[in-house]
């Protein structure tokens, strides 16, 4: 007997989906992977994975270290720097990668501190993301000045919409952070405002990446990771208006970064040293 053509689409449409969901469901507790022992590495606030070369990850110290991009490893081991001219560390508090116009990926660099609101502008610096890895490079970057709707804020986390190219910023120091948006055509403005778009479940936010195929959102602050799972042809906003769910979370004495892995299978998070406790960098995997 011949199996119903309905039985069939029933069987493929709910294998599609358990696909789907096997891709990321959730992730496991953190692994060390390794820790970090130099000492110009002690303040580090923001990572990002690269998409171009395997296996290096982006970091960079927060407010008054040097106006440079370093590169790690996967074992945490400092192999390059990318001095950014021209340029200097008022308080660079994230990073992310994302797309340009050109299609080319691009490292993003949010100099977006600040403690007590007192700064009108904030700055957000972008370059090539290299495409070889050297030990030693320098470079100018573009920029673009921003400014808050309703005057100044402190945040810490930087996000880029690799589907989109939106550059996205989360407050930090409301009682439900905000959401805010540069839509990317508007980057390369001498000057721009911040969309406002809805407030979050969280406070405190230090750090936040968006998956490469865009999927998937992560959010964090001193005590918790937050997951959100973006359907197809959603936008972040819409993804991110939904509940978040609460991922392990290896505690961190100032843990001040995150990021994905480029297959977003694996994250990695990072804290500054704080009590004579030398950084770890933590893996996290999908189940």
């Amino acid at each position: 007997m011949k199996t119903p053509i309905v039985v069939l689409l029933l069987f493929f449409l709910v294998s599609c989906v358990s696909a789907q969901e096997e891709v990321v469901t959730s992730f496991g507790e953190g692994i060390a992977v390794a820790t970090l022992n130099d000492d110009g590495l002690d303040e580090i606030s923001g990572m990002a994975c690269s998409r171009n070369i395997q296996g290096l990850i982006y970091v960079h110290n927060d407010s008054g270290g040097e106006a440079a991009v370093y590169v790690l490893d996967s074992l945490g081991n400092n192999v390059g720097k990318i001095e950014l001219l021209g340029t200097q560390n008022r308080d660079w508090e994230d990073i992310a990668i994302g797309p340009g116009v050109d299609g080319k990926f691009y490292i993003y660099i949010g100099e977006i501190g600040d403690n007590n609101a007192v700064h009108e502008e904030i700055v957000l610096y972008r370059i090539p993301e290299p495409s070889v890895h050297n030990s030693t490079a320098q470079i100018t970057p573009e920029r673009t000045i921003l400014k808050y709707p309703g005057g100044a804020r402190d945040a810490e986390s930087l996000m880029v919409d690799p589907t989109s190219g939106d550059i996205f910023i989360i407050s930090k120091r409301d009682s439900l952070n905000t959401l805010y948006r540069l839509a990317a055509g508007k980057f390369g403005s001498s000057e721009a405002e911040l969309e406002e778009l809805i407030k979050l479940p969280l406070t405190s936010a230090t750090a936040a990446d968006i998956s490469a195929d865009g999927s998937q959102i992560l959010v964090k602050n001193y005590l918790t990771i937050y997951f959100w799972k973006r359907n197809p042809g959603e936008s972040v906003v819409q993804a991110m208006s939904r509940k978040p769910k609460e991922l392990p979370y290896s505690p961190e004495p100032q843990g001040e970064a995150i990021g994905f892995l480029p297959n977003g299978k694996a994250f990695y998070t990072l804290s500054e040293k704080r009590f004579d406790l030398e950084p770890v960098l933590y893996k996290y995997t999908a189940k």
